[in-house]
């Protein structure tokens, strides 16, 4: 490499060319009764199988990545293309806040307590393994103590601003 200067690229340009890449939606949860939080993510990937571990990226402003450095533990709710209207609530859209975002759907518990979307595609349940700052965000590494599989149908996905089903 030369010694001139790279330089980051455009923020708004990033963010519009990152449009193009569909991703998977799904649900961030920890916490109890009127504690529990979530929203809604598509920063999710699997780090390693042994240990079964992944990773999920939140904005450090987010009231979700509070709730979870306080608890510890939290869960990942892969959602179905028919979970369309949930994974609205809980990006904020729908005007819902906290312990209210739950309303409307059935939760359950697995491991660790946090709540985890009952019929989800599939469902995560993890403990905090390590959080690492950079930037923006904040990047959760998820140790997976147990999952649950659910029904085999269309997966929801996000791409150029849309939700659209996944087959």
């Amino acid at each position: 490499m030369s010694d001139r200067r790279l330089r980051h690229a455009d923020s708004a340009a990033f963010r519009h060319a990152m449009r193009a890449l569909a991703s998977g939606v799904a649900i961030i949860a920890c916490g109890e009764g009127e504690a529990r939080v979530g929203c809604t993510i598509t920063s999710l990937a699997s780090l390693s199988l042994a240990p079964p571990t992944l990773f999920v990226c939140l904005a450090r402003s987010s009231t979700t990545l509070a709730g979870l450095r306080e608890e510890r533990a939290f869960s990942i709710s892969l959602l179905a293309a028919r979970h369309e209207a949930l994974a609205h609530r809980f990006s904020g859209h729908g005007g819902a806040h906290g312990a209210r975002r739950f309303d409307g759907a059935q939760w359950i518990t697995l491991s660790t307590g946090a709540p985890v979307l009952a019929d989800a595609i599939a469902a995560f349940d993890c403990v905090v393994e390590e959080l690492i700052e950079r930037h923006s965000h904040t990047i959760i590494l998820g140790a997976v103590v147990s999952l649950r599989e659910g029904a085999a149908e269309p997966a929801l996905a996000h791409r150029q601003g849309a939700y659209s089903a996944l087959a």
